[in-house]
């Protein structure tokens, strides 16, 4: 089997289905599964999946395992040659497969390989490419300073060598996954995909992004930004610093400075305001009449994605329009940021999308 596609999920039921949709169209030609891990849902992902898609692998487990051992008991159960980690709060391409095995099958002594992440709202993602946070870039980021802490040096639509990829879409040979032991399981949430990126350069493989594949990470779904992921994130990063470098008295106890002022404060989240959305496009050759009393009227239906959009909400219909060109459309240069986006999936009862990345997405049922 060539690919293996390994998805964790925990409570994200209407973002998973849409995920499932996703790569299930974009394994259609290729010898491929999909793995599910459930971390213990509280919602009804498990039956979800069990009813809609019965070819996917379903793993149960009865407790929140955490990132990295959650991902391991799935790659426990993988088949393929190569593993794709995949945030179930994502999008992908009908070709971000091929794209992505066409260069990895291409590279000798290949560690990770990433792709261009984008949110929804169709803006890139910094840490689709990062530099191994040593300790002196970890400070700047502490302090606001974050330019370091990302990879600069290429294009978003570039190709290169780039030291971290982020955990939201990893492809690497299962084979160099096992030879670094996985994700390390000290780590709950957060920090792993460093670690990951950072064993592997260690071990002597080039990691990449590769930029000419791009997907949708809705992000604030899975990394909803309030003080419990502030604490998480810190301790993550104590974890990293004890492990891989060499002890620093006084960065430890500004890590630990960090962490406890994290616990009780957090981070921001600024509100998103969406009021001043005053109309709705969708993007279908034909909608239900219940969906369309539900939208923000007027309301228009086009079957062309030409035109000047402002204060819009753009709903794009799966059934309609391929993943793909959903994707090019939302990052597309032309698109004002005073629009929304939301996708309809295929044979569902729903729109969703994200206008932050920090912020918990919008289901809209009808």
């Amino acid at each position: 089997m060539k690919l293996s596609v390994i998805i964790l999920n925990y409570n994200v039921r209407y973002f998973l289905e849409l995920c499932l949709k996703s790569v299930e169209a974009a394994i259609k030609e290729l010898d491929a599964e999909i793995i599910v891990v459930d971390n213990n849902s509280p919602d009804d992902s498990c039956e979800m999946v069990k009813s809609l898609f019965p070819n996917v692998k379903l793993i149960e487990n009865k407790e929140n395992f955490g990132f990295s051992k959650g991902n391991n008991i799935g790659v426990a159960e993988a088949k393929g040659e190569y593993l794709c980690i995949l945030n179930p709060d994502t999008v992908v391409a009908e070709d971000t497969f091929f794209k992505l095995l066409k260069f990895a099958d291409s590279k000798e002594n290949l560690g990770i390989v990433g792709c261009q992440l984008i949110d929804g709202k169709g803006q890139f993602l910094p840490e689709s490419k990062r530099n191994v946070p040593t300790t002196k870039i970890a400070f700047q980021k502490m302090v606001g300073y974050a330019n370091n802490y990302y990879n600069l040096n290429i294009d978003k639509d570039g190709i290169g060598k780039t030291d971290v990829l982020v955990g939201a879409f990893m492809l690497l040979k299962q084979e160099v996954y096992n030879n670094v032991g996985g994700f390390d399981e000290d780590y709950f949430m957060y920090g792993e995909d460093i670690d990951l990126s950072f064993k592997i350069l260690k071990a002597g493989y080039a990691n990449y992004y590769f930029g000419e594949a791009t997907i949708i990470h809705f992000k604030g779904e899975s990394t909803l930004k309030d003080k419990v992921y502030a604490k998480r994130f810190y301790e993550a990063m104590e974890i990293f610093y004890k492990k891989h470098f060499k002890k620093n008295s006084l960065f430890s106890v500004l890590v630990k400075l960090s962490t406890k002022l994290a616990s009780k404060k957090g981070r921001h989240i600024p509100e998103v305001k969406t009021n001043n959305i005053s109309q709705t496009t969708v993007v279908s050759n034909d909608i239900p009449e219940s969906l369309k009393t539900k939208l923000q009227q007027p309301v228009s239906i086009t079957t062309e994605l030409s035109g000047a959009f402002e204060n819009t909400l753009l709903v794009l219909d799966a059934h309609y329009l391929s993943y793909k060109t959903i994707i090019d459309f939302m990052k597309s240069k032309t698109i004002s940021k005073s629009n929304s986006f939301r996708i309809l999936s295929k044979n569902s009862t729903f729109i969703l999308g994200s206008d932050s990345s920090v912020g918990r997405g919008h289901v809209l049922h009808f």
